[in-house]
């Protein structure tokens, strides 16, 4: 299992839009409010984010599942390209790993002006962990290309926010869409990639 998850994905950069809306919060220790902004996160090593994540994986996986989200099912077996659980500034300073579906076959290689096919779906878990030794799941992030002219105010992009109990924290196509709509803002200024990210060089596969 554990040579499974070292073909990690990550999607997201340090952007200041971002983090102003995720730091909001103080530091947390409960996976009710996840989903703020944690202000002390510790600094760890590409192996102890890797045994950190291995001790909560099964559980992060359960308790998404209970969002029943189709999309989501199975989420840990999808294609993986960043090595370890690396920290987001924009995902409340938690430890993350982004998963990409097998729809979303390009997404390592996308180059400026390319797009990813309708049905991709980037799918980032996340978890906290303290430098007080608090370590526990966070909200996942989602991203789910839709088909053209399905939401043009995003970019025909859909954001969800699954809490780690399963339930939802916003989706810009449904439930408590205003919730999540700052995520468009922060993925506008990658446009010309589709509106993704990519994984920080130091995290990438192969370096």
């Amino acid at each position: 299992m554990i040579t499974r998850h070292m073909r990690f994905i990550g999607a997201i950069g340090g952007l200041t839009l971002c983090t102003l809306f995720l730091t909001l919060g103080v530091a947390q220790t409960t996976d009710q409010d996840a989903h703020l902004a944690i202000e002390n996160p510790a600094d760890l090593s590409k192996e102890d984010a890797l045994e950190h994540y291995m001790s909560l994986s099964r559980r992060m996986d359960r308790g998404y599942a209970a969002a029943q989200l189709d999309l989501l099912l199975n989420y840990q077996a999808w294609p993986l390209f960043n090595d370890a659980p690396y920290i987001s500034a924009t995902h409340g300073q938690r430890y993350v790993n982004s998963y990409a579906n097998r729809m979303a076959h390009n997404y390592g290689t996308l180059q400026e002006g390319e797009v990813l096919p309708v049905g991709s779906v980037l799918a980032k878990d996340s978890m906290t962990v303290t430098d007080e030794g608090h370590v526990h799941p966070g909200a996942m992030f989602v991203m789910e290309k839709l088909a053209a002219g399905a939401s043009p105010d995003t970019a025909d992009w859909r954001y969800i926010m699954v809490m780690p109990d399963g339930s939802l924290f916003g989706d810009t196509m449904g439930s408590r869409a205003e919730a999540v709509a700052y995520c468009h803002d922060c993925h506008e200024a990658v446009a010309d990639r589709d509106y993704t990210f990519y994984v920080p060089e130091e995290y990438r596969v192969g370096n």
